[in-house]
């Protein structure tokens, strides 16, 4: 199996919100391993209204492991061919690796409002 998966990330960590995030770690996994990670940067501003998941498909990821995100987004991601698991936190990492394990399975809980979030949707 060869799959790209990314995981929103802030200082290492799964970051609660995908439109938030510092930037994307993304894991190439090659025959059930991690063979490498990269950075992808965030887009300035809110992730929720770039065109993060055309970049990201671009790249040849086909796996999103996230903390939380909205269904719109959660539809973008799956029209660019990216499949979504949503309630992940922890290092990017350790997500990734219980992927792998299979121990992860996606919570179904989308945001609703985001709170501090000014994209005014």
């Amino acid at each position: 199996m060869h799959k790209n998966v990314a995981v929103p990330t802030r200082n290492g960590e799964v970051d609660a919100h995908f439109g938030h995030c510092e930037y994307f770690s993304v894991f190439e996994i090659d025959g059930g391993t991690i063979k490498a990670e990269r950075r992808v940067d965030s887009p300035d501003g809110c992730g929720c209204k770039s065109d993060i998941a055309s970049v990201l498909a671009k790249d040849g990821v086909t796996l999103m492991l996230a903390g939380n995100m909205g269904d719109g987004a959660v539809r973008v991601l799956k029209a660019n061919g990216i499949e979504v698991v949503r309630g992940t936190s922890g290092t990017a990492r350790a997500v990734v690796e219980a992927w792998l394990a299979g121990t992860l399975q996606d919570s179904g809980i989308g945001c609703k409002e985001h709170g501090d979030h000014d994209c005014a949707h």
